[in-house]
């Protein structure tokens, strides 16, 4: 298909108590190698967060979440990692973690425009 781009994508998610695998969506990840794009749009829905956990340190996740997009985006003040290649950025970004920010599971997709397919994914599956 001319025109049509493989991409994956993951969504970012708080998690408050990992044994209890609830989470709340923040945001989206996607990368398309072909045109280089790598990025991210994340929301910290600070209301739903504290309705769902009135324990989370809303200040220290959204400092962390600011750190993964600097990292997503390859800003300087992402640190060593922010420098790497998109496609180690992206893996480094997405992989498995046990603490309140994680990621879900890497998918695929096809798409005219990656921008587009990512502000799609994101209303999909954060904002809905």
């Amino acid at each position: 298909m001319p025109g049509t781009h493989l991409f994956e994508y993951a969504v970012i998610r708080i998690v408050p108590r990992v044994e209890r695998e609830e989470f709340v969506n923040t945001g989206v990840i996607l990368y398309c190698p072909k045109v280089k794009f790598l990025r991210c749009i994340i929301d910290l829905d600070e209301a739903r967060v504290h309705a769902f956990a009135p324990q989370v340190d809303v200040a220290a996740v959204r400092e962390n979440l600011h750190a993964l997009e600097s990292i997503c985006h390859g800003i300087a003040s992402g640190g060593v990692i922010a420098s790497l290649e998109p496609a180690s950025r992206f893996r480094w970004l997405t992989a498995t973690r046990s603490t309140i920010i994680q990621s879900s599971k890497v998918h695929p997709g096809l798409c005219a425009e990656p921008s587009a397919a990512l502000q799609k994914l994101y209303e999909q599956l954060v904002k809905m």
